[in-house]
């Protein structure tokens, strides 16, 4: 059972109000509450995202599997994971097709989907925020930024891809404080797989996000960067699968768990 929060309430309002249609990045809503990336796909690519996710736990942290044509999850009492996300991708052969508000015909036309939700960074800001460091995009009111780096993600079955990150900016005298905070969320990416120059990953220009958008980073401040739950997707192009229903980048489901519970 998720623990008592304050907030379980304001998460559910969250996604009674997508299911209404209204359209937002989650990042800052319903603060304290768990929030997850999604990806929907037909059981013959569900084996193999599974395996995708056991072999790159840090990019897929996977926290719930609904099974075959099911929209419940114990994470979220009442939801329906085919209504209840403010924006939805429709992939078809690997190409994104629509960005839809509503998926739940889909679920109709394809009834054996098999869902995962994959832990995600959003969750642990709350902390960050808490212990005085800005998150950009909140302050800024916009999407974080997403890049798709050179770093490969070791292949399962059909299913390849490269690694997506996110990043945010921190002051260097705080990176330290940003990294123990983060580590301590394993299940929801966790500590970041890069620090400091971008080239490192082969992002050539942080002014130009392949998802989401840009952000500002100040004189002294450091791009910090972890791993995204948008890496499904970017496997979704790479490997060309037929057909999937995921998330937008950063428009989440938001769960009735606390962050605390995904702490160590």
């Amino acid at each position: 059972m998720p623990e008592t929060h304050p907030q379980i309430s304001a998460a559910r309002a969250a996604r009674a109000s997508y299911r209404q249609g209204t359209v937002m990045p989650t990042a800052g809503v319903a603060p304290g509450m768990t929030q997850a990336n999604m990806i929907a796909l037909p059981p013959d690519y569900a084996w193999d995202f599974l395996l995708y996710a056991q072999r790159n736990p840090k990019a897929c942290p996977v926290l719930d599997v609904i099974e075959s044509g099911r929209t419940e999850t114990p994470l979220a009492a009442g939801a329906d994971i085919s209504r209840d996300i403010p924006l939805y991708r429709v992939w078809r052969n690997g190409r994104l097709t629509e960005e839809i508000t509503d998926a739940s015909a889909l679920w109709q036309q394809h009834p054996d989907l098999v869902t995962f939700l994959i832990g995600c960074s959003f969750t642990f800001e709350t902390p960050l925020a808490e212990a005085g460091i800005d998150i950009r995009h909140i302050s800024a009111g916009c999407n974080v930024p997403m890049y798709l780096t050179r770093r490969e993600c070791r292949p399962a079955g059909k299913l390849r891809g490269r690694l997506v990150v996110s990043m945010r900016p921190i002051p260097a005298d705080r990176v330290a404080d940003a990294v123990a905070i983060s580590g301590r969320y394993p299940s929801v990416h966790g500590a970041p797989v890069h620090i400091g120059d971008p080239a490192g990953l082969g992002i050539t220009d942080l002014r130009h996000p392949d998802f989401g958008d840009a952000v500002e980073i100040r004189p002294g401040e450091i791009p910090v960067f972890r791993a995204c739950g948008v890496t499904p997707q970017a496997a979704v192009m790479a490997s060309q699968v037929p057909f999937a229903v995921s998330h937008a980048p950063g428009h989440m489901f938001i769960t009735d768990f606390a962050d605390s519970t995904f702490h160590i």
